[in-house]
């Protein structure tokens, strides 16, 4: 039975995915952000929808609060990068360069308001992400980041990107910290059913050196991991 939820997953979801990545790439050159964003939305809600044919359900517990905040969220799967316009409202995602350069994908991801993280490119590439980051607050979107920079294994504690405390400091916003544990379920080729659950944390205040604030967003984002 587990092989035939599979099949069946990846037939909807890849081939339903191929129309809205082309639908995607095809308005953001005609430069219609809201269309964009409707299409993101509905490619998030058609995998959420999809992920019933594994007999996988997903549940948000915790509370998130109200106003801006900047979101640290754990990284197990390749589910919670394709749901983020579920699990949020329209954010503002930080992504790693070599994504951008994807032809189409890149320059949809732009148009889109995903925020380009180059890691070794210096001082102004600095200043460009926070002048990306600002507008995007001004617009009322929330910042969200996966603060290990790449996928972890379920139940291993990776250290935290440099860049994930500096824009702490300069944003001077309430960090949620956000657990996920989809690894056990979604991150392997034969996908299991069960329940992936996505616990919104504490906020935790603006201010807190650099040695804190890792300490505890790294706990916070973990609390998942013995289930």
């Amino acid at each position: 039975m587990i092989y035939l939820r599979n099949i069946a997953f990846y037939a909807a979801f890849y081939g339903g995915s191929a129309l809205f990545v082309l639908a995607a790439v095809a308005v953001s050159y005609l430069d219609r952000p809201k269309r964009l964003r409707a299409i993101c939305d509905s490619w998030g809600h058609w995998h959420r929808r999809c992920l019933a044919l594994l007999g996988i359900r997903v549940v948000e517990t915790g509370q998130r609060p109200e106003g801006l905040a900047f979101y640290a969220i754990k990284h197990e799967a390749f589910a919670e990068a394709i749901e983020m316009p579920v699990i949020f409202d329209h954010p503002a995602g930080l992504a790693k360069a070599e994504l951008f350069a994807i032809p189409g994908w890149g320059h949809a991801a732009r148009i889109y308001g995903i925020i380009e993280v180059r890691r070794d490119a210096g001082a102004s590439a600095l200043r460009s992400m926070m002048k990306e980051t600002k507008a995007a607050l001004a617009q009322g979107r929330p910042i969200v980041i996966f603060p290990e920079g790449t996928r972890v294994p379920h139940g291993t504690r990776a250290p935290l990107q440099s860049g994930f405390a500096a824009l702490y400091k300069m944003l001077k916003l309430p960090v949620v910290p956000v657990a996920v544990n989809s690894g056990p379920l979604y991150h392997r080729t034969w996908k299991r059913p069960g329940t992936i659950t996505v616990h919104f944390g504490e906020p935790i205040a603006p201010g807190l050196e650099r040695a804190e604030i890792e300490a505890r967003v790294l706990d916070a984002i973990n609390c998942l991991n013995s289930d």
